[in-house]
C-alpha cells in the first residue's frame, strides 16, 4: 500500500502541516493494522517487560492532546496530568483503547488545521516552560507519534511470535 505522503492527499494544506497530518494518517493505519487482531489480554501484555501495546496507544492519544495544548499556547490541565499518570494502567477493552486513539487522532488533525500562527512563533513546553517554535513543536508531534508507533508494532510482533510458539 502506498503511504499517505505519496498519495498526493491534503494538497490544500501547506507543507509543514501536511507532513504532520500524513505522519498521523500513517500512524493510524499502522496501529490499526498491528493491533486490531490482538486480544484484550495481548493488548495489555508486557512480553520481555516491554511496555504494552495498550500503553503505547494511550500514550499516543494523550500526548497528542498535551503537545497540541502547548502548540495552542496553553498549559496542561489537572485532568491531562491525571491521564498522563494513568497511561500504563492495564485497563480498558481493545475497543475503548482504539476508540480513544481514533478520537485523539481526529481531534489532533482538526486542531492542527485550526492553527493560524506563524511557525516561527515561540511556544513553551513543560513545567520548565522550555521555549520551542510552533513549527518545531508540530514536527515533534509527527516524530514522537512515529516513535511510539514503532514501539507498539515491535511489541505486537513479539506477541505474535510468542503466540505462534504456543
Amino acid at each position: 500500500m502506498v503511504e499517505p505522503w505519496l498519495r498526493m492527499s491534503r494538497t490544500e494544506v501547506e507543507p509543514i502541516r501536511r507532513a504532520v497530518l500524513h505522519a498521523l494518517d500513517l500512524a493510524e493505519e499502522d496501529l490499526y493494522r498491528w493491533s486490531k487482531d490482538l486480544s484484550q489480554e495481548e493488548l495489555h501484555a508486557r512480553p520481555h517487560n516491554l511496555p504494552s501495546v495498550a500503553f503505547q496507544l494511550r500514550h499516543l492519544a494523550r500526548s497528542l492532546d498535551r503537545l497540541l495544548t502547548y502548540a495552542e499556547g496553553g498549559s496542561l490541565t489537572e485532568v491531562q496530568l491525571i491521564l498522563l499518570r494513568s497511561e500504563a494502567d492495564p485497563q480498558g477493552t481493545s475497543e475503548e483503547i482504539l476508540a480513544e486513539l481514533g478520537g485523539a487522532l481526529a481531534a489532533t488533525r482538526d486542531r492542527i488545521l485550526a492553527i493560524t500562527s506563524d511557525f516561527g512563533e515561540v511556544r513553551h513546553v513543560g513545567r520548565d516552560r522550555l521555549p520551542v517554535t510552533l513549527g518545531g513543536l508540530l514536527v515533534h508531534v509527527a516524530d514522537h507519534t512515529q516513535r511510539h508507533v514503532g514501539q507498539a508494532i515491535t511489541t505486537a510482533k513479539v506477541i505474535a511470535a510468542l503466540r505462534q510458539k504456543d
